[in-house]
């Protein structure tokens, strides 16, 4: 499991654990799993989904942001429609 937290200007959208995530980066999307090498992608407007299990998936759509990942932490700063 990773610690995820997404925060966007209205606050914080997701903070907790995560099997893996999907994001829509600049370059194309892109899965980040357990033990994944540092990385730092800027995302554009899509979906992130954060798979806490299986059976507990949830999706954050977003209009733009930047994701860190770094030592299974992911920190994901987003801009969000209103």
């Amino acid at each position: 499991m990773m610690k995820m937290t997404v925060l966007s200007p209205t606050g914080t959208l997701f903070d907790g654990e995560v099997a893996h995530a999907n994001f829509p980066g600049e370059a194309g999307s892109f899965a980040v799993y357990p033990s994944h090498a540092p990385i730092i992608s800027a995302l554009k407007k899509g979906k992130i989904e954060c798979c806490v299990s299986e059976s507990d998936k949830r999706v954050i759509e977003i209009q733009s942001g930047f994701v860190k990942v770094k030592a299974d932490v992911i920190s994901v700063c987003v801009e969000i429609s209103n």
